[in-house]
């Protein structure tokens, strides 16, 4: 059964807004990020958003994510959007930095009790050159394994049930925040320590271990190609048929019927007021 669109489509009109600030901002600072995953997926297919689709996922290779948090704070507009990125102090129970709009409510059934920005996002995603070497690939996708187990700090939806059960015997035995997030900061330091100037392929590995698996060539990122999404012109991995056929295979085809849904599970949902007057009502709330 297809999802109800009307809400879907106004949730795609602030990403959009997002995105377009986004992009804006990293021209003015020389930050290279191309559309990712689904996002990139509709605008070749759909030229702007999968008509279901409620995310925007983008690339950023690692030298350029690293220095997007620091010039969002001195530069951005952080009134209205905010970068966010796990800490120490604060799990937002994802890998990738999001921006967010502080001027919405979009809470994520997984976040419902956590004390964390609850505004709509898109989100960024880091690329990190892949090891040379079977050995030392086998490695760098068991530290982005245990990255991903410590950092997002629930169990996994829709993995395998050996990934469910191996990730819930890990917080199982390891149990305090702090120990959680030392392993997850060594093993995203283990995993991302390649110089992307020095080997010839990257991926993700901040997600599920398929996605970990799929390498592209560094040249697709550092030279994107253009693609229209919505109206606006937008970076894209440089052989983007390629990207895409690696990603999804017949890319072209729409899923079947019942898979055309939204992807998060947003419990609840609020795009003209910010989050912040909802703590305690709709999420952290005392039970």
């Amino acid at each position: 059964m297809k999802a109800d669109l009307t809400e879907t489509k106004k949730i795609q009109a602030r990403l959009l807004e997002i995105l377009l600030y986004f992009q804006q901002f990293c021209e003015e600072h020389d930050l290279g990020f191309v559309l990712a995953g689904g996002t990139c997926l509709g605008a070749v297919r759909h030229q702007g958003f999968i008509p279901w689709d409620d995310d925007v996922d983008v690339f950023m290779l690692r030298e350029d994510y690293e220095r997007l948090g620091p010039l969002w704070e001195r530069f951005a507009d952080t009134e209205r959007y905010a970068c966010v990125r796990s800490n120490e102090q604060y799990n937002i129970h994802h890998t990738a930095t999001e921006i967010k709009d502080s001027n919405t409510t979009f809470i994520n059934r997984h976040s419902v009790d956590s004390d964390i920005h609850q505004g709509l996002m898109i989100d960024v995603i880091p690329l990190d050159a892949v090891a040379d070497g079977k050995v030392a690939r086998l490695m760098q996708v068991a530290h982005g394994m245990l990255y991903c187990c410590f950092n997002f700090q629930r169990l996994p939806e829709h993995k395998s049930r050996a990934i469910y059960y191996m990730t819930r015997a890990a917080l199982g035995l390891v149990r305090s925040p702090k120990l959680r997030y030392r392993i997850w900061k060594h093993e995203e330091k283990m995993h991302s320590r390649y110089k992307i100037g020095e080997h010839a392929l990257v991926a993700s590995f901040g997600e599920g271990l398929g996605i970990m698996k799929q390498r592209f060539p560094k040249e697709w990122f550092l030279h994107p190609g253009k693609a229209m999404f919505e109206g606006h012109e937008m970076p894209v991995p440089a052989d983007v048929d390629s990207y895409l056929r690696i990603s999804y295979g017949d890319y072209m085809q729409l899923p079947p019927e019942e898979e055309q849904i939204p992807r998060h599970d947003a419990v609840f949902i609020d795009l003209e007021h910010g989050y912040q007057q909802y703590r305690g009502i709709k999420y952290c709330v005392k039970k």
